[in-house]
């Protein structure tokens, strides 16, 4: 699988999904929300045509964390949302080296040789190996060698 990355970030380097303002006040930061007014119908379409390549998502432990506690907990998916339905279906791997009971339907948490499990993933024959958002993948600085 083509290892592939989706951000949002803004020009000095702000990384942020779309959970508004108090998304994450971590270490004081105070600019949350900033992406929320600019994300539009094009966008919108865009992300939509993102996420229905992906074959497989990859995951840091925080983003995941955060993307099950409000993905993960959509009891049935909406219909025409192909983000939505992506997530809901598509296999998820954890990249983490601390202890996590995974309940997100569908998850496989990487621990141990997290670098050869990532490149044995990319070895699959298919799709895209999404990584959403995940600017920091926690006590795994090796992960950004796979995009090379």
């Amino acid at each position: 699988m083509k290892l592939a990355m989706t951000t949002m970030v803004s020009v000095d380097g702000v990384m942020q999904g779309l959970g508004g303002p108090d998304e994450d006040r971590r270490g004081g930061f105070s600019r949350g929300g900033w992406s929320t007014p600019l994300f539009d119908k094009e966008t919108a379409t865009a992300m939509n045509e993102i996420y229905a390549r992906a074959e497989a998502f990859l995951f840091g432990r925080w983003t995941y964390d955060v993307f099950a506690g409000s993905w993960g907990a959509i009891k049935e998916v909406p219909p025409n949302n192909p983000v939505a339905e992506a997530l809901a279906t598509k296999p998820k791997y954890v990249a983490s080296k601390s202890p996590i009971d995974p309940k997100w339907a569908n998850t496989t948490v990487l621990s141990g040789d997290i670098l050869a499990k990532v490149r044995d993933l990319k070895a699959i024959r298919g799709g895209e190996l999404q990584v959403p958002g995940s600017g920091k993948f926690e006590r795994c600085e090796e992960i950004p060698l796979l995009f090379e």
